[in-house]
C-alpha cells in the first residue's frame, strides 16, 4: 500500500487552490494558513465558527480514542474499508476524504486495508481542533485539517471516496468535491443502535422511523447493508467512554447520567446502516 497526504486543498475564504509553501498553505490572493508542528492545518476561519471551540472537546476525543482503539467498532471499520475499496482497481490511485473524521480511527483502518498496488491520498477533516490534533499524533501520513463540512476546504471534483460516519452530512458540498462517479459512504445509526444504553439514559425512547432511505439530491443509491452485532462492555471506565463519545451524555438528566455511571457491565446491540451513493 502507498498512503500519501491529499494535496488538493482550497482556501476556506475564497475557494482558490492552496499551495504548500514550507510550513504554510497559501492561495493566490495571499491568504495564508500555518501548518502546526504535528502536521495539521487549521482551515476554519473565525467567521465560520459558531462557538470559540466548536466540535468535540478534548475529553470527548480522548474517550473516543480509548473506546475505538480497543476495537469495539472494528467490524464497522472493516465494512467501511471494504466498501470504499470494492470498486477500485488493484493499481488504483484514489483520493479519500473522511468528513467528520474525529480522531482518525476509520481513516487509519482504511489505510491498513489498502492493497499493495493501490495508492490512496487521504484527507481527514473535523471541526474539532482536539480531534485533528489527536489524529495527527497517531498517524502522520494523511493530511489532517480543522474545517467544516458546510464549507469543505477542498477543490471541486477532486475526491474519489468520501466517508461520513455518524456525522453531519452536507450533501451539496459532498457532491461538489466528488469526482464524476465518485462515491459517498454514509454510516448512520439503526433503530436498535445502543438501545440498552438509551433505555437507561432516557425515560422513553422515541419511535424509530422505518421509511426507506432515499438518495440525497445529486446522488443515486448504489448499495446498502445493515451491520448488527452484540457488544459486551466491562468496567465503569469503558462504559463512561462510550457515553462520553455519544450525544446522549448531554441530553440525559443528572439522575440518568448517575445511573449509567454506576454500571460495571453492559451488554449492547450495535446496529448501523452503511449506504453507498454515487454522485450524479
Amino acid at each position: 500500500m502507498n498512503i500519501t497526504p491529499f494535496q488538493a486543498l482550497a482556501c476556506p475564504l475564497d475557494g482558490a487552490p492552496l499551495q504548500r509553501c514550507g510550513s504554510t498553505w497559501r492561495c493566490q490572493a495571499g491568504h495564508s494558513f500555518d501548518i502546526a508542528s504535528h502536521g495539521y492545518a487549521h482551515l476554519l476561519p473565525v467567521q465560520h465558527k459558531r462557538s470559540r471551540d466548536p466540535g468535540d472537546s478534548k475529553e470527548m476525543v480522548a474517550a473516543r480514542r480509548r473506546f475505538l482503539n480497543a476495537g469495539y467498532y472494528q467490524p464497522i471499520a472493516a465494512a467501511v474499508s471494504a466498501a470504499a475499496l470494492a470498486d477500485l482497481p488493484a493499481t488504483a490511485r484514489a483520493a479519500c476524504l473522511d468528513a467528520g473524521c474525529g480522531e482518525g480511527y476509520y481513516l487509519r483502518q482504511l489505510a491498513a486495508a489498502t492493497g499493495k498496488g493501490q495508492t490512496l491520498a487521504l484527507l481527514g477533516l473535523d471541526i474539532s481542533k482536539w480531534a485533528i490534533l489527536a489524529a495527527a499524533k497517531q498517524e502522520p501520513r494523511p493530511n489532517w485539517v480543522v474545517g467544516s463540512n458546510a464549507r469543505l476546504p477542498v477543490q471541486t471534483g477532486s475526491i474519489d471516496r468520501l466517508l461520513c460516519l455518524f456525522g453531519f452530512p452536507a450533501h451539496a458540498e459532498f457532491a461538489r468535491v466528488l469526482k464524476p462517479n465518485g462515491q459517498l459512504l454514509q454510516v448512520d445509526a439503526g433503530p436498535d443502535h445502543l438501545r440498552q444504553l438509551r433505555e437507561i439514559i432516557y425515560p422513553r425512547l422515541k419511535p424509530e422511523a422505518t421509511a426507506k432511505v432515499q438518495p440525497p439530491p445529486g446522488f443515486a443509491s448504489l448499495a446498502s447493508e445493515n451491520l448488527r452485532y452484540a457488544l459486551h462492555l466491562a468496567g465503569q471506565e469503558t462504559i463512561a467512554d462510550l457515553l462520553a463519545m455519544t450525544p446522549h451524555l448531554y441530553r440525559a438528566s443528572t439522575e440518568r447520567r448517575a445511573l449509567a455511571a454506576e454500571l460495571t457491565t453492559l451488554s449492547l446491540t450495535v446496529d448501523v446502516r452503511l449506504t453507498r451513493f454515487v454522485v450524479t
